[in-house]
């Protein structure tokens, strides 16, 4: 059996995706994704939880606070990368995944929305 919880988050960014494959989106344009994150685990743990959803929030907050509002193109994690959706959805992986180390440790799914019908991701 799997349990999940699942939260959902938002940030505002900018970037560009410099080269001719991405077409318009190669110049410098603004994005606004709904963030799903979802923790999933085969058992609950000693508080028959997946993980506090309380904590889950304030977590993804926390990783999601430093790409809020900020051009990806100036940030070093970013630097001489295409910021993709799925780039980006694997990097938020990997953070939350980091910070949630010591009272999570199941899989993590991200899931970004770039509007009402185009969605990317990473599914650990």
């Amino acid at each position: 059996m799997n349990y999940f919880v699942k939260i959902r988050e938002s940030i505002m960014i900018a970037h560009s995706l410099p080269n001719p494959f991405f077409g318009p989106a190669q110049n410098m344009h603004g994005a606004t994704f709904t963030v799903d994150v979802t923790f999933i685990s085969d058992e609950l743990n000693e508080f028959n939880v997946v993980i506090d959803m309380g904590e889950a929030h304030r977590i993804t907050k926390e990783v999601l606070s430093e790409l809020n509002y900020q051009n990806l193109d100036e940030l070093p994690q970013f630097k001489n990368q295409l910021s993709t959706t799925e780039h980006l959805a694997t990097y938020i992986q990997k953070e939350i995944k980091r910070e949630a180390a010591s009272i999570f440790n199941g899989t993590l799914n991200i899931t970004l929305g770039e509007s009402h019908n185009a969605w990317a991701g990473v599914i650990e």
